[in-house]
């Protein structure tokens, strides 16, 4: 495999965070290719020329039935063993904001690598939906990393980054469930405050703008290799995108270029 991976990043009639996420992979240092879904479709065989493979922002068919659900149907029913053949090889996955409704939408989280089947129907025991506040909510937030074996957040610690969505408020079926992601270490970011502290007791909006459960800002699978999240890490790729930059003392790249480039690295 060479060491410098190709990345497939898939977009879909309403995307519109495709362009930053391609620049994101290449200022770390990956191959990058803007594709959409139909082009997929029509050639599923393209899928096995990719290492990475990330599902970008945006309101994909305009979530016109829900934040990611007809993407997330199409995947299942039209691109299923796609799919699961991808997770099964020694590959990586990005959803990011509506990415992450998508891969949710579709069971690859938190199932990801261990036993995502694809087909029509399946048990959703997890989805994500409208914020506490009702409405669209675009500000930074600041995270505290859960899952350090997930190869994206490697090395992370914090970090803070924006987002923007209007159905980001995760909610889980049972208690059963969330001690099962915590019991293997999925619950990968959580929203913090300045203290950098976050548990189960949902914080203020404030803090966890959507009022998701145990202030869960992102989903690992058990292999690490799988992750989504709503907040943007293409939107903080250099230092002075962070809107109080004049005040602060970093220069250079910003929080969210580290998980593109713990991506490329994987394969060095």
């Amino acid at each position: 495999m060479s060491s410098t991976p190709r990345i497939c990043v898939l977009r879909a009639p309403g995307t519109n965070s495709d362009h930053e996420t391609c620049y994101a992979f290449e200022q770390a240092g990956g191959k990058v290719d803007n594709v959409h879904v139909f082009e997929l479709t029509e050639s599923p065989e393209r899928l096995q020329d990719y290492q990475i493979l990330c599902i970008p922002g945006g309101f994909s068919y305009g979530d016109d039935i829900g934040a990611g659900v007809i993407f997330a149907g199409q995947i299942r029913r039209k691109m299923g063993d796609l799919l699961h053949a991808h997770l099964q090889r020694n590959t990586l996955t990005l959803g990011i904001c509506n990415g992450f409704q998508v891969l949710l939408k579709s069971g690859i989280l938190p199932n990801g690598t261990e036993d995502w089947t694809p087909g029509p129907e399946f048990e959703r025991e997890a989805t994500l939906t409208w914020n506490n506040n009702g409405k669209y909510t675009a500000r930074w937030v600041k995270m505290v990393v859960d899952s350090p074996q997930n190869v994206f957040l490697k090395g992370i610690e914090t970090i803070e980054m924006p987002l923007a969505h209007a159905e980001g408020k995760l909610c889980v079926a049972n208690d059963d469930l969330l001690n099962s992601w915590k019991a293997n270490r999925q619950i990968a970011v959580r929203y913090c405050d300045d203290s950098h502290s976050a548990n189960d007791e949902v914080l203020s909006e404030e803090y966890n703008p959507n009022g998701s459960v145990a202030n869960i800002a992102g989903l690992s699978d058990v292999s690490g290799r799988v992750l989504g999240l709503m907040p943007h890490p293409e939107r903080f790729i250099k230092a002075t995108h962070h809107p109080s930059w004049t005040r602060r003392p970093e220069r250079g790249a910003g929080d969210g270029l580290k998980l593109f480039q713990n991506a490329v690295n994987y394969f060095a």
